[in-house]
């Protein structure tokens, strides 16, 4: 990993975050405090806080993560904008393709495709995350706002966090589900035991989804899913907490099931106001090919 020691020579104090943004201009105050917070960042050899004040003569260590290094590149690849203004675009992703670049993942990804598009998005999440203000796993498909400012990315970021955005999902699962409702409200948290994977932990963050039955198949049911909150992997814990896997899940749900190349799951609709024109915004996609065609197989 690529290190950098800085020497700090001024005779005024002043925060480690604000300071760093001066000196690593290319990179957001988010991403430093999280370098901080991660312990990437340390001053005179000892980890800090983001609001540590710097004094003369402090040595200070910044250890660059893998991904921070990547050289993000522009790549014309095609993408399906269903909704786009000044501020703001909403993409429905193909199943298959990795939001943003990481090790393993250089290229090929939605944000290659976003930066060849447009030279507008917001930085706020950093060099290898520009315009992402929420996430969808590879092998999900569907919608995904992305921001053009940090302006309307930090307002959409605050939406989230108050629950302001209504995101639907059609997720496949196994078993019939008896019930025409429900709510799961399960804490998640990383899996201690296996650090690439979620898992309901007692002291874990909150997480709340709602589901309703569109259809029962036999030994399936197709169920909408709203997330009242946005925790990684929500949709597929849960369901796998209550004993109903997503098909195609080969990491939460059974090895035995459909071939499907990934879980069973679309972000269908978005619906909020526009954090800068105060504008009603509803979409609603239809279900992709491959997923109507395991419908198809199921009828």
């Amino acid at each position: 990993m690529k290190k950098k020691i800085i020497h700090y020579r001024e005779n005024k104090d002043i925060r480690i975050d604000k300071y760093l943004m001066t000196e690593l201009t290319e990179i957001s105050r988010t991403v430093i405090q999280n370098l901080i917070n991660e312990k990437y960042i340390l001053v005179n050899n000892l980890p800090i806080k983001s609001n540590y004040k710097l004094k003369k003569n402090d040595e200070i260590n910044i250890i660059f993560r893998p991904e921070e290094e990547l050289d993000i590149k522009k790549q014309d690849i095609p993408l399906n904008i269903v909704y786009e203004d000044e501020d703001l675009l909403i993409v429905n992703k193909e199943k298959g393709m990795v939001v943003h670049p990481a090790v393993g993942h250089r290229d090929g990804t939605l944000v290659n495709a976003l930066m060849f598009r447009s030279e507008k998005l917001s930085s706020i999440n950093g060099i290898i995350r520009p315009g992402i203000v929420h996430r969808i796993d590879k092998d999900t498909s569907g919608l995904l706002i992305v921001a053009k400012n940090d302006k309307t990315h930090v307002k959409l970021s605050e939406m989230i966090s108050k629950k302001e955005i209504k995101r639907k999902y059609y997720a496949l699962v196994h078993g019939v589900i008896k019930h025409d409702y429900g709510t799961i409200d399960a804490p998640i948290a990383r899996n201690p035991r296996e650090r690439k994977e979620m898992a309901i932990i007692d002291d874990g963050k909150c997480a709340i989804t709602h589901f309703r039955v569109i259809k029962r198949y036999n030994k399936y049911t197709l169920i909408e899913c709203e997330l009242e909150t946005g925790r990684t992997h929500q949709i597929r814990v849960h369901m796998k907490y209550i004993k109903f896997p997503l098909v195609g899940d080969l990491v939460y749900g059974p090895k035995k099931t459909l071939d499907t190349s990934g879980q069973m799951l679309h972000s269908k609709s978005l619906e909020f106001m526009h954090p800068i024109s105060g504008k009603a915004i509803h979409i609603n996609t239809e279900l992709p090919k491959y997923f109507e065609e395991i419908l198809d197989i199921l009828r």
